[in-house]
């Protein structure tokens, strides 16, 4: 099998979204301190670009939630990977992610979280894929809505590859 990626959004449009998100939390965050729960491994980059044009106090929280694998297609099976019960009552916490997809594991994430008494609760992810839909979910920050297309790059991966891209790409397989 052969992979090949075709570029969808680049390098720079990538950081100009980032801009008008930033732009937009610290608007409806000013004055408070928020907490970034970044869901690992996929949306690191983004927390990481997002939190250096913030200018709110940001506290970071890291875990770990699973539906895929290695493959392309979700397993269904979600999995909470690292939690450490994290401690979050009170607190203005903003979710980010990756990608909404099936919004299947970010449903059942954000109920989860909801449970710990947040003061607030909201959800930022640099990519939207909502024709995939079957849970709905709320999503108050966007990058881009893209097509059903699995993609690549800017901390999204195929078993565990081209995290690394500083683009988003779509993966194309080829059989040899």
């Amino acid at each position: 099998m052969k992979e090949e990626i075709n570029e969808l959004i680049s390098k720079k449009e990538i950081s100009d979204k980032i801009d008008e998100i930033a732009e937009q939390i610290n608007r409806d965050y000013a004055g408070k301190k928020v907490t970034l729960l970044c869901i690992l491994k996929g949306s690191v980059f983004f927390t990481c670009e997002l939190a250096k044009r913030l200018t709110v106090p940001v506290e970071f929280e890291f875990m770990t939630v699973s539906s895929y694998g290695d493959g392309i297609v979700s397993s269904g099976a979600i999995r909470i990977v690292e939690d450490d019960e994290l401690e979050i009552r009170g607190d203005d916490v903003l979710v980010i992610e990756d990608i909404v997809d099936t919004g299947s594991t970010l449903s059942f994430l954000l109920s989860t979280l909801a449970k710990r008494g947040p003061a607030s609760l909201k959800l930022c992810a640099l990519l939207d894929k909502p024709s995939r839909r079957v849970k709905e979910v709320d999503v108050d920050y966007v990058g881009f809505e893209i097509p059903d297309k699995f993609v690549v790059g800017f901390g999204m991966d195929y078993a565990q590859k081209y995290r690394n891209l500083d683009y988003i790409g779509e993966l194309i397989i080829k059989e040899d």
